[in-house]
């Protein structure tokens, strides 16, 4: 195991994917992280599934301890109090003005910890025209631009993985470590602000480069065309991803491996600069040949030829590839009530270590007696915030 952050104490307010990533990775790589859900439900990404252990809060919430708790509450307030005295970062991903009402505003939190790096994540920053709206993944993925990227206008349908989410959640994480750094030098604490919008902004940099410098208008079709990815069926049925990038040797590595050299002397295709205002019928044409053969003979030639490519796999498929498999990408937590549980490893080794927490996502409040009793609270003490409903 490498805890680099081993000692580093986290209290994660944190809901849905924003917060609880940024949490996570902490966790993954050593710190203590305590998960503070109210009372009545948790966080909502529980009950995605059904129940309230859904494979949705698995996927963001592993290595943490959870407790409940009503900071609208006096007892609850009192147990944060606590928790903060004794807490080095602090991630919460309210809407703007929700911590002010609940009694912990900046400057309340600074005074009571000084040393507290607090982190706020908000869909559209603290202030602005839109720092009241509710934010979801979908809303970044339109206002940032990505997802001008990725529909077709004339059938707009949205797909795929969330990025805005994640990307913050990413984002928020770096801003943290950042300020944890900086805190070992001076012992001051910080607010670390991170938003939505501008953190999927911030995920694609170039189509904002392109249309700032050269007034190129990226599509979906912009950035494929300028690095020669494609995606094609083979003659099984089965995908199969290339890309050639800017370097010639895979382009003509490419066309040695499917037989065509004449594709690199016709005028459409003779340079790059053609190859990408003609890309649709290159891929067309590349397409037709691709079409011919099983997909398994055509990446033993592209391998043959040093041509990058992958198959297209499906989720199932990554669990059992062999790379993958040697990576050892994935590992088995066991929890005590829910079973074996697949989690993701941190991608990230150091000195050949990626293992942070052994914690699997917890159930909801499972460590919430534990936590209050590491606090100082005896058994009637929780007891009585109980029947305050505090828990």
């Amino acid at each position: 195991m490498t805890k680099v952050l081993d000692g580093v104490r986290v209290i994660e307010l944190g809901t849905m994917i924003t917060a609880p990533l940024a949490g996570m990775m902490l966790a993954d790589l050593g710190a203590e992280v305590i998960k503070v859900e109210h009372p009545q439900g948790g966080d909502p990404f529980r009950n995605f599934r059904g129940g309230l252990y859904s494979p949705h809060f698995v996927a963001y919430n592993r290595g943490k301890r959870s407790m409940k708790l009503d900071l609208r509450n006096a007892a609850g307030r009192e147990a944060f109090a606590r928790l903060l005295s004794r807490a080095d970062i602090l991630i919460e991903n309210y809407r703007a003005g929700v911590m002010d009402r609940l009694g912990q505003s900046a400057a309340a939190l600074n005074s009571a910890n000084p040393r507290l790096i607090h982190c706020s994540i908000t869909g559209f920053g603290a202030s602005g025209p839109y720092s009241g709206r509710p934010a979801y993944d979908t809303v970044g993925l339109a206002l940032s631009g990505i997802a001008s990227l990725l529909l077709d206008p004339e059938n707009p349908q949205a797909c795929g993985p969330t990025i805005p989410d994640n990307a913050t959640g990413m984002f928020a994480c770096y801003g943290i470590l950042g300020a944890l750094y900086e805190r070992e030098r001076t012992g001051r604490g910080r607010r670390v602000e991170v938003n939505m919008l501008e953190a999927a902004i911030s995920f694609i940099p170039d189509p904002f480069a392109n249309y700032t410098q050269n007034g190129i208008r990226n599509d979906p079709l912009t950035r494929v065309a300028s690095s020669h990815s494609f995606a094609f069926r083979c003659a099984d049925g089965k995908l199969l991803a290339i890309h050639l990038s800017s370097q010639p040797k895979f382009w003509e590595g490419l066309l040695t491996a499917i037989e065509r050299l004449d594709l690199g002397v016709d005028p459409r295709f003779s340079s790059r600069e053609l190859r990408i205002k003609n890309f649709v019928t290159l891929t067309r044409a590349l397409g037709e040949v691709i079409a011919n053969k099983p997909r398994s003979e055509w990446m033993a030639l592209l391998e043959a030829n040093d041509v990058p490519f992958a198959p297209v796999h499906e989720i199932e498929d990554v669990l059992d590839d062999p790379q993958v498999k040697h990576l050892q990408a994935f590992r088995t937590l066991q929890h005590p009530t829910e079973g074996a549980l697949t989690a993701i490893r941190r991608p990230v080794h150091i000195d050949g270590g990626r293992d942070g927490s052994d914690l699997p996502a917890p159930t909801f409040g499972e460590h919430t007696d534990e936590v209050l009793k590491e606090l100082g609270y005896d058994d009637a003490a929780i007891a009585q915030m109980r029947k305050a409903k505090a828990i």
